[in-house]
């Protein structure tokens, strides 16, 4: 990884290196805060339904998500709008607007770009290094709370409560 805003940054999706296992995705980080002088990260996710976490109800304090779908189907809900978003569908999530997903197919690859860069961070305390390119196995037991809590806070992440009904 270059630290040199001004350079070329070029990374292959296939750098074992750049690849971690999080929450049941496969997450490759394509450029990082590192790579872009903090001011955005790129990370292609691939997940499974059924394996994959889906995040609860959360709201960014410190930078804007979007998310691209490359393959399969998600379904994101906005503030109070759901959007169905299949393969080829862009979507913004605006710092400070409560947010979620879920997978709507089998299967999905998608790119996630945060700005400014630094929620990578999140990312890579709460994972574990890809010994390969492939999805994890199924998680042996549910994700550490106080861990996903602590590192939310730390990121500028707040946790939302579930919505009644």
């Amino acid at each position: 990884m270059s630290g040199n805003a001004t350079a070329p940054v070029q990374t292959n999706r296939a750098d074992l290196d750049r690849a971690v296992w999080y929450s049941g995705y496969l997450l490759t980080f394509l450029a990082t805060g590192e790579d872009t002088g903090g001011k955005y990260c790129l990370v292609e996710e691939v997940g499974r339904k059924g394996v994959s976490a889906e995040p609860p109800l959360h709201v960014h304090a410190r930078e804007e998500e979007a998310f691209y779908v490359i393959e399969g189907a998600m379904t994101f809900q906005v503030g109070e709008e759901v959007i169905h978003a299949p393969a080829g569908t862009f979507v913004r999530l605006p710092r400070g607007v409560p947010h979620r997903f879920a997978l709507a197919s089998d299967e999905v690859r998608l790119l996630n770009l945060c700005a400014p860069a630094g929620f990578e961070g999140f990312f890579e305390e709460l994972s574990e290094p890809a010994p390969a390119l492939t999805l994890p196995p199924a998680p042996d037991g549910p994700p550490d709370i106080p861990k996903l809590l602590a590192a939310a806070a730390k990121y500028g992440v707040e946790i939302l409560p579930p919505s009644p009904g």
